[in-house]
């Protein structure tokens, strides 16, 4: 499955750059599509593919407005409830005729029936091309499925908003001075035939909750540069209000981390009470007016939860540095 799609204005900042949120986006349309359609080969139950998790996603190089986005997808592995799927994405200068990866993700879907949606439909098997990717796609199922499982009970404090006139109060490069939030309500149009929400109209709106903090943070342009794991923990409902929060938690150098919290108020059904639908961390890097990277101001911490914090986003960053030099040695 290909999609093709050119990047326009409202598709990026303010100097060009398409905003993280937006790849995510088609990146997510693009799964869903082919995995939704895998899943209803087979009679039964019609069902739609409901996105679970996104695996890190790294952005290679930057895409710009007037650039084209191709957008693929395969089915990878199969569980018996869950579709892997994998997206690359390249952009094309169609004046000069360039192309460049710009991201390559690996996503999981599980199938939900249309006449009931507490039902899990169970998944068509695919052709390997041999035991060994079986093998494979197997050990990253079972280590994904441990990773949403150690995260599913993260349930912190709600991030609480700060607003202009407050900000003004905080001291700069501090978390409370660049915490921000965002307050939207799940229409229609961001909805699935089941009304719930789309994968990707959450993580593009975690996207920009999380430009905001770091551009507060920087006040320099700034571009994603990675997405750790997003996990869904639980579905959001059409008519339900969503804040995405986003909070600093590590800086080194030349990038920030940025926690990002989407807490679900499902309010007609109000006896149902708030909960923690979605969990991220974004990177973030900043820019000269030359798309340079520039070095990133300190974070300073308040108190031992800050501290504590930095030095889990500590532990992430050097993990992630670890095993890129060592993807970038295998390739050599």
């Amino acid at each position: 499955k290909t999609t093709q799609m050119i990047m326009r204005p409202d598709d990026a900042n303010i100097v060009g750059n398409v905003h993280g949120g937006t790849i995510l986006k088609m990146i997510e349309e693009a799964g869903c599509i082919i995995g939704t359609r895998h899943c209803n080969t087979q009679t039964g139950d019609r069902c739609v593919a409901a996105l679970a998790r996104v695996e890190r996603t790294d952005f290679l190089h930057p895409m710009f407005i007037g650039e084209v986005a191709h957008v693929s997808a395969e089915i990878t592995y199969t569980s018996k409830h869950s579709v892997e799927v994998q997206v690359n994405v390249l952009s094309e200068n169609i004046v000069t005729g360039a192309k460049k990866l710009t991201n390559k993700a690996a996503l999981w879907y599980v199938p939900f029936s249309l006449q009931n949606v507490a039902k899990i439909i169970e998944v068509p098997p695919i052709e390997y091309s041999g035991p060994e990717q079986e093998e494979a796609g197997k050990k990253r199922y079972e280590a994904q499925k441990l990773e949403r499982l150690e995260t599913k009970e993260r349930n912190g404090e709600i991030i609480m908003s700060v607003s202009l006139p407050d900000r003004q109060t905080k001291e700069p490069y501090t978390v409370a001075f660049s915490q921000s939030s965002l307050i939207h309500l799940i229409g229609p149009s961001d909805c699935t035939l089941h009304g719930f929400v789309h994968g990707g109209v959450t993580m593009k709106l975690m996207d920009e909750v999380a430009g905001i903090v770091a551009a507060c943070h920087c006040k320099t342009n700034i571009v994603t540069a990675s997405v750790d794991a997003i996990n869904f923990h639980r579905k959001i409902k059409k008519g339900c209000v969503i804040t995405i929060s986003g909070r600093m938690t590590f800086t080194s150098n030349k990038s920030m981390e940025i926690e990002v919290l989407v807490d679900a108020d499902p309010l007609v059904e109000a006896e149902k009470g708030k909960y923690r639908a979605v969990t991220a961390f974004f990177t973030y890097i900043s820019l000269d007016k030359d798309n340079k990277p520039l070095p990133v101001p300190p974070l300073k911490l308040e108190g031992e939860e800050e501290q504590k914090r930095f030095e889990e986003g500590k532990a992430r960053y050097l993990q992630n540095k670890a095993k890129r030099l060592a993807d970038k040695e295998r390739q050599q």
